[in-house]
């Protein structure tokens, strides 16, 4: 399976799980508030701060506005549907300040666009890879305006059947474009633990051959650890400061605590997941010293007895002759007298 490099770090088989805050529209449109999103994920450890990039022109048609003038969760809306769009959207000016502020902190500045306007923008910004979301897998003409700039592709696979994610990945290569990461995802907010299907990860990697990450949008932690430990390469996960604030995604977005959880125990996890092949470490030989049985004498014997099955049992510590050599034990000679209970040896045997 091909490893894709994302800036400087190489995601893929043998490599730690690559940690993306989707910051998305949680700044509210307020770049204060997005400075403060960006230093809580640098300081939770996350990878990568990612946005969104629209506007109220490039994402949505006007019967879809008049349509949604007014909503009952005022917690969640507020205004109509344009008013939020206008709101949060990102200017030009605000990407270069969330770009340049991300490089501050060390993080990197990535987002997903829904135009090709937004795509040259993002160029522009110099961004390492490409994020798609999931509505447009099947927007194909976008998606290889995007794999045609050469960069990393990531796509999220929410609502795509395995026939519209196949196109979709043979888009991005009829572009030249071998750099293909896909997200499993499940976009329902949050989704129900039953729908997650998580081995749908080891799905896309037989079908496709390219590493595979998860977009998360349950609550909590526990998913995105046991996507890690299934292998998944990237996570992404909606990040908040406070997940009671106003707005699109914050319920259902992780908070730092949570964020940091996901980062440093999902690097544990990788840690632990090691090898297939199996592995004795020496810690554990050193172990074996110490719990593990060797033969004993069951009582007292005279230089040259002939050991036979009675006279033996198994005990700890480990440093004697192993039980599973008593074969090579039995009919032996002593060459001294031994103790009862004695650790028997090979230099006690003639």
């Amino acid at each position: 399976m091909k490893v894709v490099k994302l800036g400087k770090i190489e995601v893929g088989e043998g490599h730690p799980p690559y940690i993306i805050a989707e910051i998305g529209s949680n700044h509210n449109g307020d770049m204060d508030l997005c400075r403060k999103l960006v230093d809580a994920a640098a300081d939770a450890g996350a990878h990568a701060a990612k946005f969104q990039s629209w506007t109220d022109k490039s994402l949505i048609a006007k019967e879809e506005y008049d349509r949604n003038t007014t909503y009952t969760d005022k917690k969640k809306h507020f205004g109509s549907l344009r008013d939020m769009v206008t709101a949060y959207q990102l200017t030009s000016q605000q990407h270069e300040e969330a770009h340049d502020y991300c490089k501050r902190r060390g993080l990197t500045f990535c987002s997903t666009p829904f135009s090709r306007p937004e795509a040259d923008l993002l160029e522009k910004l110099g961004v390492p890879f490409f994020k798609i979301a999931s509505m447009d897998i099947v927007n194909l003409p976008l998606l290889a305006y995007v794999a045609g700039k050469g960069k990393p592709v990531i796509i999220s696979t929410g609502m795509a059947t395995m026939a519209e994610i196949e196109k979709a990945v043979e888009t991005v290569r009829q572009e030249g474009n071998e750099q293909t990461i896909l997200l499993h995802c499940i976009s329902i907010y949050p989704p129900e633990y039953g729908t997650i299907h998580l081995n749908n990860m080891a799905t896309l990697r037989q079908a496709f051959d390219v590493p595979v990450g998860f977009s998360d949008h349950s609550l909590g932690t526990a998913i995105p650890l046991a996507a890690i430990a299934l292998g998944a390469c990237v996570i992404e996960k909606h990040f908040t400061l406070d997940q009671d604030m106003e707005g699109w995604d914050h319920a259902i977005s992780a908070n730092p605590e949570q964020l940091k959880v996901i980062v440093e125990e999902g690097r544990n996890i990788f840690a632990a997941l090691g090898s297939s092949r199996r592995i004795v470490t020496r810690a554990e030989f050193e172990k074996r010293k110490k719990f593990r049985r060797s033969l004993v004498a069951s009582r007292a014997f005279p230089k040259g007895h002939v050991l036979a099955m009675a006279d033996l049992d198994a005990k700890r510590p480990g440093t004697g002759i192993a039980p599973d050599e008593t074969q090579y034990v039995l009919g032996r000679k002593l060459a001294q007298d031994i103790e009862e209970d004695q650790v028997i040896h090979w230099e006690h045997l003639m």
